[in-house]
């Protein structure tokens, strides 16, 4: 008999060990009211994301008889609980008490400007741009521009991929600050050293080739350069979007071959941690030293694209996992790669900004990097939201450009929110307006005045460009500059103020950066039909182009091709009087 009891009891105990569990339970609110589609995990079922039915009801499956849930929503505190899954459960979610920024930030002002109205312009619909362009500022009345340093090179290299492709960018695509941006464009005596001190300013004055009547005034920012033997460890998390719409050549493919070429230039105190999301969200490698390169590499390698899109999960692992393993005055960094496709939780451009300000904290920025054509806005306002940089690839080589040569850029923060303040001299400059830094019309209606700056890196070059009509005083400077920011992990605003020189020198004699810089401007400018340049032909600008191109460079000989490709989809350019108005 008690041989019979022991192998029942032995028979339970083997079940027991097998059986599944069932979790059983409701979710609610701290009214009582049930939540739908809350979202939630399980220890045991690892990083598989569940949801709450219509009533905020849920069942599940676990391997556990003691387990751990976790809930979580938009705009509310992320709930985690131990549970019996013999018993149901009663879970109820408090309201989020941290107020989120939902603040919208302009590119530039124009201190005391009557910005004209916008309408019929749906403000909820904010995953696609529409800019006003600025245009001419009285320097008695108005002389004062702000504007947010931005160093987001997408542009020009959406432009690259639209006119190889024999299609026609829009105005909205030609973005004339990214372009700048992407050259990263230096004064040829002025190559910043290391040192401690976070910016230096150079300013050129030259003749305008598009209006003989005015000038060109050109203010290039340089960042210092960090020594990067000398640097704290990186904390970095690739966090990859392998669903299936980049199952496509100039998608997955190309974001491999970056990420592999970034995981070759990681130092040995380096660590990577390696995030996809399909169907579900993946740790694929936890954090892994940089001299760990083939395991890395063979990490990346493996990924296949497959199924949905669940990239507000995504997120909130990427900055777990960063705060997981963060470094202390070190490069804690998320670099998001994806073609911006989000269709699974929350969706909308909005919803997933204010998810990336509730987590960007404790100095871990997001850079994200966009491929396709059809969502790289959305991806950049997260990369702002994030205050980290935004690029987009098209193909291997820029990949290599992006991620390879500019990856201490893109990484090693010198300073974040970089704000410039340009104050115009009206003895020296009648009127001016800023090129570029085009604000979207569903901010000019509001009246909203602050300016959001970004982020610098390590030796990167930040340039803005005016347009102006002297006034005809050749020794009053033409403006005052101000630069602000934080250096990262300081609240403080630091601040340096500048002088503009008088240093005019006609176009063909100035320095090929800023000739070349004018060549650059006027392409972007003509891209957009911009009434300002109807004075000036395809011919002038490939004239101008072939006279500042620096000899050997690749990059920017590459301009000269482009225009060739776009005066064949383009209208011939009729003469025409130069547009002269208000902004």
């Amino acid at each position: 008999m008690r041989h019979l009891f022991l192998f029942f009891a032995f028979c339970l105990v083997f079940y027991s060990s097998f059986s599944q569990y069932y979790l059983r339970g409701e979710l609610k609110d701290e009214q009582g009211k049930g939540i739908s589609n809350g979202r939630m995990t399980l220890f045991s079922k690892g990083n598989f994301v569940f949801s709450t039915g219509s009533s905020g009801d849920f069942g599940i499956p676990s391997g556990l008889k003691l387990d751990t849930v976790t809930f979580f929503l938009e705009g509310y505190d992320t709930l985690k609980s131990a549970v019996l899954t013999s018993r149901f459960g009663n879970f109820v979610l408090k309201s989020a008490r941290k107020k989120v920024d939902n603040s919208l930030h302009l590119s530039s002002y124009t201190k005391g400007f009557p910005y004209a109205s916008v309408d019929n312009y749906d403000e909820e619909d904010i995953n696609r741009s529409s800019y006003i362009k600025n245009t001419i500022a009285n320097s008695v009345n108005y002389p004062e521009t702000t504007l947010g340093l931005h160093v987001n090179k997408a542009s020009y290299s959406k432009i690259k991929q639209l006119l190889n492709n024999k299609e026609q960018p829009s105005a909205d695509d030609a973005q004339i600050e990214e372009m700048l941006a992407y050259f990263n464009l230096k004064p040829e005596t002025a190559e910043p050293a290391i040192s401690q001190k976070t910016f230096t300013l150079h300013t050129q004055i030259t003749s305008c080739p598009w209006n003989e009547h005015s000038r060109l005034l050109f203010v290039n920012v340089l960042a210092k350069k960090i020594d990067l033997d000398k640097t704290s460890p990186a904390n970095i998390v690739f966090l990859i979007d392998a669903s299936g719409s980049m199952d496509v050549f100039n998608r997955l493919p190309v974001i491999k071959s970056a990420f592999k070429l970034l995981a070759e230039n990681l130092r040995p105190i380096d660590k990577v941690t390696i995030i996809t999301y399909g169907d579900i969200v993946t740790v694929l490698l936890p954090a892994t030293s940089g001299a760990e390169k083939q395991k890395i590499i063979e990490a990346i390698e493996g990924l296949r694209p497959n199924g949905s899109t669940p990239g507000a999960s995504a997120i909130r692992m990427a900055y777990a996992k960063a705060r997981e393993n963060f470094v202390p005055n070190g490069n804690n960094r998320i670099i998001l790669a994806t073609d911006g496709d989000f269709n699974v939780g929350e969706t909308s451009a909005k919803g997933l900004q204010e998810l990336v300000k509730r987590e960007s904290k404790d100095s871990i920025y997001l850079s994200c990097i966009a491929v396709g054509i059809d969502k790289d806005e959305m991806v950049e306002s997260l990369a702002k939201a994030g205050q980290g940089n935004f690029a987009y690839l098209d193909n291997e080589t820029n990949a290599e450009k992006v991620l390879v040569e500019e990856f201490a850029q893109a990484s090693y923060a010198v300073a974040n929110n970089v704000v410039m303040n340009v104050h115009f001299n009206a003895k020296s400059a009648k009127e001016y307006r800023l090129i570029g830094f085009d604000n979207k019309r569903n901010i000019i209606n509001t009246n909203i005045t602050n300016i959001q700056g970004g982020e610098a890196g390590s030796g990167q070059a930040l340039m803005a460009a005016f347009e102006f009509t002297p006034s005809g005083n050749e020794t009053a400077p033409v403006a005052n500059i101000t630069l602000s920011y934080q250096l990262p992990d300081k609240n403080d605003v630091s601040g340096e103020n500048y002088e503009t020189a008088q240093n005019f020198l006609p176009i063909e004699k100035v320095e090929r950066t800023y000739r070349f810089a004018s060549a650059v401007i006027a392409f972007g400018e003509m891209l957009k039909q911009s009434p300002y340049y109807n004075d000036f032909s395809w011919n002038d600008l490939e004239n101008l182009v072939e006279s500042s191109v620096t000899s050997g460079n690749l990059v920017q000989q590459e301009l000269g091709d482009l225009i060739v490709k776009a005066r064949k989809i383009y209208p011939s350019r009729r003469k025409g009087k130069i547009a002269n108005g208000n902004k």
